[in-house]
């Protein structure tokens, strides 16, 4: 097992790990809006989910991985009516790679944000840029 963590991404606000690799796998832990000093973006959910995808990149790029490895992804939302917005946004990030996902609506997040998200990737993959 092996923890992931890079400077890029805002660092854990409890006991747990950016990401953790085992077997090939990647699992990041949920990424909220926090940008690489832990400081909180704007409080609307374009720019929100943006910096997740940011963040999960820089993740995923630290454990030599990228978008196109992602296996599935986990949504949490703070209201299900921002739905299509973050389905743009995510798609943007991913272009053609669909990777299986939930979505689902939650009464409330940390640091009352309005979005998580987290996912699971293969690992150590020649990277796609």
């Amino acid at each position: 097992m092996k923890v992931i963590a890079t400077k890029q991404a805002p660092e854990a606000i409890g006991p747990y790990s950016q990401a953790i690799e085992v077997n090939g796998m990647i699992y990041t832990s949920g990424q909220i809006a926090l940008d690489e000093k832990g400081v909180l973006v704007a409080d609307d959910i374009e720019n929100q989910t943006h910096q997740i995808m940011k963040n999960l990149f820089y993740v995923l790029e630290e454990g030599r991985s990228h978008f196109n490895d992602v296996i599935k992804c986990n949504i949490f939302l703070k209201d299900m009516n921002d739905f299509d917005k973050v389905n743009k946004i995510y798609a943007h990030y991913f272009g053609l790679h669909k990777p299986a996902r939930s979505t689902v609506e939650v009464s409330r997040l940390p640091k009352d944000v309005l979005i998580e998200i987290d996912c699971i990737a293969l690992a150590n993959t020649e990277m796609h840029f």
